[in-house]
């Protein structure tokens, strides 16, 4: 190994991939409920924008072979108040934001929901003492 590769360091992330089945259903989903800044579309694929970190849904080509999704955890300022909005559009919550960890300078709260695939998404705060 040279020493170069040795010396790399990998940065922010630039893009997430997340598959899903039906383009245009995802899109309304994560453009219209969930409220992430849409980019472009193309056939089977669509782009938006997470805060400098773009996102690509896209369906898998091939005869629909095993899947694997990550985890996205959005970083909210007021958890609740961001899973009262979402909620109040219609995004279906595994339960109601909750206590993750306590820190020893802020506490971790976090709320699961799923987009139309299931894939599993979270609101995540930090939340510090005042």
């Amino acid at each position: 190994m040279s020493s170069s590769a040795s010396n790399l360091q990998l940065g922010q992330l630039g893009q997430i991939s997340l598959s899903v089945t039906n383009i245009d259903r995802a899109v309304a989903f994560y453009r219209d409920l969930v409220g992430l800044k849409f980019l472009f579309q193309f056939p089977n694929l669509a782009f938006f924008d997470c805060g400098g970190v773009r996102l690509m849904l896209d369906i898998p080509e091939g005869d629909g072979g095993e899947r694997h999704s990550s985890v996205l955890y959005f970083k909210v300022g007021k958890i609740e108040e961001a899973f009262q909005m979402l909620s109040s559009r219609g995004v279906p919550f595994d339960e109601k934001p909750h206590l993750v960890a306590r820190m020893p300078d802020h506490e971790l709260w976090m709320a699961f929901f799923r987009d139309p695939d299931k894939n599993i998404l979270a609101l995540m705060s930090e939340i510090r003492p005042a």
